[in-house]
């Protein structure tokens, strides 16, 4: 069992700024958790304190259980892969990745047993011979894997491993680090700015901002229900559309527009300014390519511009000067024209609705 539980945790620097507030959240075991959000949201310092490389402030750290606050570095067991690869370039792989092993005084040929097994995990086995001037990106982050694998830890900790990588990279490495993971069953915390990151890894995922925690779910609840509207916009892409406005007697108006469609009654919900959220790809611009033909809404918009991206376009539209709006579609009429006026639909079950305070309610 390898279990991690922050519990109420605060991080104070010590010239007043709280870096971390009140963070709580359990990485059962086997577990691979995804801290993202902004830069300077507190997600890396998280990492460090689970790692001990920063002090907690307060609240409770544990480890199957027990508080280990005090615990030192080197007695949790964990294993970390950083953003840079930090390798030994007048070493060669062999000796990177054995290196943890020698500074715990194993017997060579433990050594070279357990250089072999992890070279083999992590396609590493060709390259043993090499330096690090002589591999791609790659390969080096893999070797920078294989280094804290080789320690067996009970726990692994990532902090933006990738973000050196090109578009491609990633991708493969995301790939293998996942695969890897589910493998070894090792419980995993892992930190990303990256919203693609986040979704295609994590068991669950951790959405920060300013050092406190929005939501902490598994991907599919954090795009489908995010608790707020901070959590609707950062996840997804394109982003999230947003009609801001009113609700009066189960009619929504858009503010600065002529948008207005009706709230099912049995949602109950108040008179007040309210938030609608409504994602890309659950509006059309032709209303045949919706599969459920009941409490279908239609707007009228203005067409702004279109993207064209192999697959997919995305559609601009306005429906008042100050906000632009997308559509993400499989294919759109060539024929249509910029500032032209169209027709777009969306089913009402569709929609998000957020309080004045951000909250989602529906």
């Amino acid at each position: 069992m390898a279990k991690i539980e922050l519990r109420n945790i605060s991080k104070e620097y010590k010239n007043g700024v709280e870096a971390v507030s009140n963070i709580s959240f359990t990485a059962e075991d086997g577990d691979f958790i995804v801290l993202v959000g902004p830069s300077g949201c507190g997600k890396t310092t998280i990492l460090r304190m689970i790692a001990g490389l920063e002090e907690i402030t307060e609240g409770e750290l544990l480890f199957d259980g027990k508080v280990i606050n005090d615990l030192e570095p080197k007695d949790r067991d964990i294993g970390m892969v950083f953003q840079e690869y930090a390798l030994y370039p007048h070493f060669t792989v062999f000796d990177n990745i054995a290196f943890p092993l020698k500074i715990k005084k194993i017997r060579k040929e433990e050594i070279k047993l357990k250089v072999k097994e992890v070279a083999e995990i992590t396609g590493l086995t060709e390259l043993l011979h090499r330096k690090p001037a002589e591999l791609s990106g790659g390969q080096r982050q893999r070797v920078a894997l294989a280094r804290a694998l080789v320690r067996e830890p009970r726990f692994f900790l990532f902090d933006e491993p990738l973000s050196n990588l090109d578009a491609k990279l990633r991708v493969q490495m995301r790939c293998d680090i996942v695969n890897l993971q589910k493998k070894l069953g090792i419980t995993t915390i892992y930190v990303t700015h990256d919203q693609t990151e986040a979704m295609t890894m994590g068991t669950k995922i951790a959405i920060l901002n300013e050092g406190v925690l929005q939501q902490f779910a598994p991907p599919t609840t954090i795009y489908n229900k995010p608790s707020n509207k901070f959590v609707a916009d950062f996840i997804g892409l394109p982003q999230i559309n947003f009609f801001e406005g009113e609700i009066t007697s189960s009619c929504f108006s858009e503010y600065n527009s002529d948008v207005k469609f009706d709230i099912p009654t049995s949602l109950n919900i108040s008179d007040g300014k309210y938030t609608i959220g409504l994602r890309p790809e659950k509006i059309f611009v032709d209303k045949d390519n919706i599969k459920l033909k009941q409490n279908i809404c239609k707007l009228n918009v203005k067409l702004r511009n279109t993207e064209y991206l192999g697959n997919e376009v995305i559609v601009y539209f306005q429906t008042n000067p100050d906000n632009t709006k997308r559509i993400k579609v499989n294919d759109f009429n060539e024929n249509l024209h910029i500032d032209e006026e169209i027709d777009i639909f969306f089913v009402i079950d569709d929609i998000l609705i957020f309080d004045e305070t951000g909250v989602r309610i529906v």
